[in-house]
């Protein structure tokens, strides 16, 4: 049952994904579509609103586009978190935020990282929870969005990388925006709250007043899920029964997750007129997401031996951390979907998954090309895709190609760069917090699996996922600090590093294909390509993995 349940799910976001690609692809072509006929004129108010002309743009003036907007947006979300208890909306009485929290907080949603060290009931006004929290859920996706289009415009050597402000529009408008809708009803059909209402005052059986926290929280679970954010609206996210009430709620929030990161590929094929290299791509990122989630539910399933061994019951799996509705299936199937598509939203607790399970959700942030998040997930494969084909053209002794044009070293610098960036700032600081006492204070669990907090805690900022070994106490000045800063650096690093080679690769005149150039578009290239991630990424990470969940996993034997 538990088999045929997953297997269902996952059916029904390949389904869903192809079709969904296609969608993408055509809203963001450069060309005229019949799209336009519906949304053309909304976004012909906004583009004369806001002063867009349309312009095709460098990949320096992109980049600094984004860089411009989005730290504008950090400066607004940042004040109203230290301003909220002064503005409307705060039927609750709910002070303003720490300094150094909401520095932690505006860069983590800035960041499509989601990462909360605060506890959204009792930490936000209803006004920070829609205008900062919902507000950056929106626009940073869409900003991913948009960076991915103008990589795939590059590498397919369209005419310009686009313009960002069109495409940050068009994927509010024609993508994120009715998706939420869509999502918000199903999820208030399902009984999940859609109030600017105060809590309600309850009387306990004791005598005692308590107060159950509501708000604007359909809303909010739409576009965390379609814009793998995860922040929740509540402090144990998704296994709230206000957030996720019923397993057809968190049937629809996994394919509300995994829907963008799924479609893209496809989309990758349309856009550049290659299906066979789309379905390639996906082939590999989904043979690397079972094998995942195969260890995690195989994990869960057979439960902790050290309790075995102290004559507990393991007969149900370990369900520790997890609600009795979801099980084993949907709660190891929701962990493998939230951090491959690198959400962070959980409906368990990761802190109290088996070694190797909690080992799951680590390894594919480490990887972070197992989906991944909206638009950065395709784009750190395609990233590993080039640097398959450029191995591959070495060992053969020939100039490497990708998509008809040749890759040379000024691209390869640039993805050495960023696939060096990402294991240097989560390694470094996770040995600064091992290593002090301002980091380690924080580790609830000595040992091996201490080690896993802190490790989930950095790989998690780094990935830009937000989901944590909740273990960990992170509200400090250490945590807020470092994982602010981990998380603007593992965003904006590789982004401006993929706008500059895709604005190095759309230049290169196209080279005419003969009987030695590389296929991208057979299951040679996507062996060679989960390959490259595996001996690239993953060994990488093998020797702290083996410290944290692997050592802690043979302790119990």
């Amino acid at each position: 049952m538990d088999l045929l349940q997953t297997g269902i799910v996952l059916l029904m976001v390949v389904t869903l994904a192809v079709p969904m690609g296609k969608y993408i692809a055509a809203v963001f072509s450069l060309e005229s579509t019949k799209l336009d006929k519906g949304f053309g004129k909304i976004e012909g108010i906004i583009f004369r609103l806001g002063g867009i002309a349309g312009d095709s743009m460098t990949w320096k003036q992109y980049a600094k586009a984004v860089i411009i907007s989005n730290f504008v947006m950090f400066g607004a979300g940042y004040l109203i978190l230290r301003l909220q208890t002064f503005l409307p909306l705060n039927p609750n009485e709910i002070g303003n935020m720490d300094p150094l929290l909401s520095f932690n907080t505006a860069a983590s949603f800035l960041t499509n990282t989601n990462l909360q060290h605060y506890s959204g009931e009792s930490g936000l006004t209803y006004l920070s929870q829609m205008m900062v929290i919902m507000f950056l859920m929106f626009t940073t996706p869409a900003t991913g969005l948009a960076v991915c289009m103008a990589f795939i415009r590059g590498l397919t050597g369209k005419e310009s990388l686009g313009n960002f402000y069109v495409d940050l529009v068009r994927a509010h408008t024609r993508i994120l925006l009715p998706l939420s809708f869509l999502v918000s009803m199903l999820l208030v059909s399902q009984g999940v709250p859609q109030t600017l209402s105060p809590n309600v005052e309850a009387m306990t059986q004791e005598g005692n007043v308590q107060q159950i926290a509501r708000g604007p929280v359909a809303a909010l679970e739409s576009i965390k899920h379609l814009g793998t954010n995860g922040g929740g609206f509540f402090g144990v996210n998704s296994s709230h029964p206000f957030e996720n009430p019923t397993p057809l709620s968190n049937v629809i929030e996994i394919l509300s997750m995994f829907l963008l990161p799924a479609s893209l590929p496809f989309a990758f094929g349309s856009m550049s007129g290659r299906k066979k290299t789309g379905r390639m791509l996906f082939g590999a990122m989904a043979i690397m997401f079972l094998g995942f989630l195969s260890v995690a539910y195989i994990s869960e399933t057979y439960g902790n031996m050290a309790l075995q061994e102290a004559g507990l019951s393991q007969e149900e799996g370990n369900m520790e951390g997890k609600e009795v509705r979801f099980g084993i299936a949907q709660s190891t199937l929701f962990t493998a979907v939230t951090t491959a598509a690198t959400t962070g939203t959980v409906n368990n607790m990761h802190d109290t998954l088996t070694p190797l399970g909690g080992m799951v959700p680590v390894a594919q942030m480490m990887l972070n090309c197992v989906f991944g998040g909206d638009g950065v997930g395709l784009i750190n494969i395609l990233m590993y895709g080039i640097l398959a084909v450029f191995i591959a053209g070495l060992m053969v002794g020939r100039t490497p190609e990708f998509l008809g044009r040749k890759i040379e070293a000024g691209e390869m610098k640039l993805i050495a760069i960023t696939i060096l960036i990402h294991p240097l700032i989560i390694l470094v600081p996770s040995a600064i917090a091992l290593a002090t006492g301002m980091g380690s204070a924080a580790v609830s669990n000595p040992g091996y699996h201490g080690i896993s907090q802190v490790l989930y805690e950095f790989t998690s900022s780094a990935a830009n996922n937000g989901s944590g070994f909740e273990g960990l106490g992170d509200n400090t000045p250490f945590w807020n600090i470092s994982t602010g800063l981990v998380m603007l650096f593992g965003r904006y690093f590789s982004i401006i590093a993929m706008l500059a080679v895709g604005a190095s690769m759309m230049v290169k005149k196209p080279v005419p294909e003969t009987i030695g150039t590389f296929k991208t578009d057979n299951s040679t290239y996507m062996a060679i390509l989960l390959g490259t991630v595996l001996v690239v990424g993953a060994l990488t990470f093998f020797p702290v993995l083996a410290l944290g969940p692997v050592a802690d996993a043979l302790t119990l034997r």
